[in-house]
């Protein structure tokens, strides 16, 4: 699957690149890099909220918004359509260094009747970083009611861990680090440098490996990126130290190696050690490291080329890996990079119910250099959402003036498409207006379309032409 960008290009029109400048300020840019084609998809790039400080974890929530939370304190709230983005939780006892701060995060899998919401955090117990797993509720507007489930867990200024995923058995699981002593990991005893099981509220599961204990896996270094596939497998990124980055299946009271065994199981000591302590090799290591991150599981039809793959964000290497896994999910047959030094670091990927593609841009995490409008969050989207690619039909551009537009306006096109007809629709593909064009070729949009992007098309006798305007 090679990745073809489009160049971007320089001889626009006037008006569309004052349209280009306002969606930019607005909160909703196009990339420099507009489209790629993976093989056969075309995507397009879109950045849909900007000027945020260093996003961690990014979730599709189950209210259909984009939650994220950002390494100083806060968790919010963006709508993906128009990118308007809400503050929705600042935890002033966050504390950052380095790589800690405000991490992980995850919904409640009844969010309906529980909406309760999981953050990981560290805070300093001094002179120590600690970390914590806290619990809030929902009430429609903020997150409140705090509940402290786990604490005093060993943390650094790096090597934090901190993923969360709930399973297929409404179980939590949340990674730790070895928080910069590496002993902690082969440590029983303590939590650092593992995945935990929990239940809902914070108890021990009585089906835990170990009883009495929260480890589900141990012999972890710093796993950032965890998944589970619609199978229940469980998936896990992790940072290696100066080679040997990896992608692990997590299994029921599984020892990882680390740091007695970095990779695979190579070297004579590291053999010994494999055989005597039951520990599960890596199912693809990278030497150099990559700075692996966060990771997500496609299974949707959108993007053929993705589909069972596991797609990963990487900080160091700057790039989208899509790691194909074979039909069994036990084995990663193919390595393909995408979007490489395009944005910066990435930091977590996200996969909405549509087949969406959103990625966390961090170049202001201290160790990127931030471009005009980081951080930003980046969505990836297949050109033909819309189903153009089903009507038999080629799709080109079309002009749109006055762009962007106010809602009580008309949009003015090439009056050569007089008389043909004329299809609105959303961010969601959804076609919410049409009709015919009139003499004149201004379109009335009315006043009841909210702020946002929208896809206006025009069907001619052999071809469909569009184009996106704004409302503002």
């Amino acid at each position: 699957m090679k990745l073809h960008p489009i160049p971007w290009p320089f001889n626009l029109p006037m008006a569309f690149m004052l349209f280009l400048m306002l969606i930019f300020t607005w909160g909703c840019s196009k990339s420099s890099n507009s489209q790629i084609n993976p093989q056969n998809s075309e995507l397009d790039t879109l950045t849909i909220v900007q000027n945020i400080s260093t996003p961690w974890e990014l979730t599709w929530g189950p209210d259909d918004q984009l939650w994220f939370t950002e390494r100083e304190g806060r968790v919010n709230r963006a709508n993906p359509g128009n990118g308007n983005n809400v503050v929705v939780l600042h935890i002033p006892e966050v504390y950052q260094k380095g790589e800690s701060g405000l991490l992980g995060m995850a919904f409640h899998p009844d969010f309906s009747t529980m909406p309760y919401v999981y953050l990981v955090y560290t805070y300093l117990d001094s002179p120590m970083i600690r970390e914590r797993l806290v619990r809030y509720t929902w009430d429609g507007n903020q997150l409140i009611q705090p509940e402290i489930l786990l604490t005093d867990i060993p943390a650094n200024s790096y090597h934090d861990g901190s993923r969360l995923a709930f399973g297929p058995d409404d179980k939590l699981y949340m990674s730790t680090g070895d928080a910069g002593f590496t002993p902690n990991s082969q440590n029983l005893n303590v939590l650092a440098g593992k995945i935990l099981r929990l239940n809902d509220d914070g108890s021990i599961p009585a089906d835990n490996p170990f009883p009495g204990s929260y480890v589900w896996a141990y012999g972890l270094r710093n796993s950032q990126g965890l998944v589970f596939a619609p199978d229940g497998t469980l998936y896990a990124s992790e940072h290696g130290p100066s080679s040997d980055d990896e992608v692990n299946i997590i299994e029921r009271g599984r020892n990882y190696g680390w740091p007695d065994v970095v990779g695979f199981c190579e070297t004579p000591e590291e053999i010994a050690f494999c055989a005597e302590h039951n520990v599960r090799e890596p199912l693809h290591a990278w030497t150099p490291t990559l700075a692996v991150a966060g990771i997500d599981h496609y299974h949707h039809q959108a993007i053929t080329e993705w589909q069972n793959c596991l797609l990963m964000t990487t900080l160091k290497a700057s790039t989208l890996y899509a790691l194909k896994l074979n039909d069994e999910g036990t084995a990663i047959t193919e390595v393909t990079e995408y979007f490489k030094n395009t944005w910066g670091r990435l930091r977590d990927v996200c996969i909405a119910p549509n087949g969406d593609v959103y990625l966390a841009v961090s170049n202001r995490d201290g160790r990127g250099t931030p471009k005009p409008g980081d951080d930003r969050i980046v969505r990836l989207r297949p050109a033909n959402t819309t189903g153009l690619n089903q009507t038999g039909h080629t799709e080109k551009s079309l002009f749109i003036y006055p762009n962007p537009v106010s809602a009580d306006q008309t949009l003015r096109i090439n009056e050569l498409y007089s008389g043909m007809k004329y299809q609105i629709l959303n961010y969601n593909g959804e076609l919410i207006g049409g009709g015919q064009i009139p003499a004149s070729a201004a379109i009335s949009i009315g006043n009841s379309l909210a702020k946002g992007i929208y896809l206006l098309r025009v069907i001619t006798s052999n071809s469909i032409k569009s184009g996106r305007f704004l409302i503002i």
